[in-house]
């Protein structure tokens, strides 16, 4: 049999003879998880073998040392099969990446090698040294685009009571006198840049859009301004049960949609200035966001949870975590699909597409699998309460956080100068608080 006994893989490799291309592999699986290279094998696997002599091997060790940066020192171990000589060339994972071969910079994908992009080279260092993009100083911004408000809105959030010059200091938001890009990213004050927008659409057709929205500013206040817009154009039901008080039935289960929420915001490319999209159709929410997977992820890794967590943006991350904003890092798409499986909705779709991911999220018939109505045996006679026109305002806003002024006016069938002086009251007593101002800004209910 002349044939090898594996096959070429993300970690194996052939090649007929020692060449140039065979140090781009080398790179290559330093840069990766490593692999063995098979000199004297054709690429479909017949055993060729090649000429060795004495000074071979640490001529071939040399050379790969010579041409690489940092310097790389492989293992070779000749073997013979079928009366042939085979070099087998063993590389391992280099522990700090990326490494060079005059200049330039690769990566194993499958059974072949790719050249780097530059964000690519920079990131992967940057993992090396358990950092990210977000962490380095931002020398376009400086303290000055950042908005006070929304790191003592932080503040509440984590429960700390540390100052803000503190909170610069003990979460790494300045270095060597400058903002970070994570700084800037979470709490600039509503810069209209590429940097952070959301677009986010009500679509009555793939073409028609019935209402949308510009996200931007702080990432700090996005989950709540998307998810505001979100309950805006999706429906609620009121299943009446047995209980005294009805169930409410969205078209999604909302704790899965808020988790798709933030996991766009965290872990987006932010590099890339590309927005992202939230697209709300009849029958489904899509979600685009910038950013693919690591080479070494799949989404069914994802989807089951079998991968060790790997934040895109590490400050980002631990920021929204300290705000318990998100739980555990890792859990979340695995999270996602049992919050569907549980309401009864079809599992979202997970998918790499066009540089970026999307979700579709699929909506639920909210009379399917609904607790069915009964009546009890002996029910008693009750006058439903008649609602205050400052309960009616707060039933409202728990029902889209971006109602405005005027639209409240219609519900409440009073004039504009009314429902001012009700939400007035209402600020004044700490029961509601405006987030922001004018089209990007919503209401917050303090204490119910």
């Amino acid at each position: 049999m002349n044939k090898f006994n594996l096959t070429e893989s993300n970690t194996v490799e052939f090649k007929t003879s020692f060449q140039k291309e065979l140090i781009e592999t080398v790179v290559a699986f330093a840069n990766s998880k490593g692999g063995h290279i098979y000199v004297g094998v054709a690429d479909n696997g017949n055993i060729l073998g090649v000429e060795v002599s004495s000074e071979t091997i640490q001529n071939h060790i040399n050379s790969i040392k010579q041409a690489t940066q940092p310097k790389i020192i492989v293992d070779i171990e000749l073997i013979q099969k079928n009366d042939k000589n085979i070099l087998d060339i063993q590389v391992d994972e280099y522990p700090i990446k990326p490494v060079s071969y005059k200049g330039r910079y690769f990566k194993r994908r499958n059974n072949s090698n790719h050249q780097m992009t530059p964000i690519e080279i920079s990131n992967t260092h940057m993992k090396t040294i358990n950092s990210s993009w977000d962490y380095f100083p931002d020398t376009n911004h400086d303290i000055s685009d950042i908005d006070e408000n929304n790191i003592v809105k932080f503040k509440k959030m984590a429960s700390i009571d540390d100052s803000v010059e503190d909170i610069y200091s003990k979460f790494e938001l300045l270095k060597d006198g400058k903002i970070t890009h994570g700084c800037y990213l979470l709490f600039n004050n509503n810069d209209v840049s590429l940097f952070t927008n959301i677009e986010i659409g009500r679509f009555q057709t793939e073409t028609l859009i019935k209402d949308s929205l510009s996200i931007h500013g702080g990432i700090i206040n996005q989950v709540e301004l998307v998810m505001g817009f979100i309950y805006k154009h999706i429906n609620k039901a009121y299943v009446i049960t047995g209980k005294p008080q009805r169930d409410e039935v969205w078209d999604y289960p909302m704790d899965a949609i808020r988790e798709i929420v933030i996991n766009m915001i965290v872990h987006r490319d932010y590099v890339s200035n590309i927005h992202s999209v939230v697209k709300i159709f009849d029958d489904r929410i899509e979600f685009y966001n910038q950013g693919k997977l690591p080479d070494e992820l799949t989404i069914e890794n994802v989807k089951n949870g079998t991968y060790k967590s790997m934040p895109r943006n590490l400050q980002i991350a631990d920021i929204f975590k300290k705000a318990d904003i998100i739980e555990k890092y890792g859990s979340g798409v695995k999270r996602v699909i049992r919050l569907f499986k549980e309401y009864g909705s079809k599992e979202p779709l997970f998918e790499d597409r066009l540089g970026g991911m999307v979700v579709v999220a699929y909506r639920k018939d909210p009379f399917i699998n609904a607790t069915p109505k009964t009546t009890p045996k002996t029910t008693p006679k009750t006058t439903p309460k008649k609602l205050s026109t400052k309960e009616l305002i707060i039933e409202y806003i728990q029902e889209d956080s971006l109602i405005t002024r005027e639209k409240l006016s219609q519900k409440l069938n009073i004039g504009i100068n009314g429902v001012k002086q009700h939400i007035l009251t209402l600020k004044r007593d700490g029961i509601l608080k405006r987030v922001g101002s004018g089209r990007s800004g919503f209401w917050e209910i303090v204490d119910k």
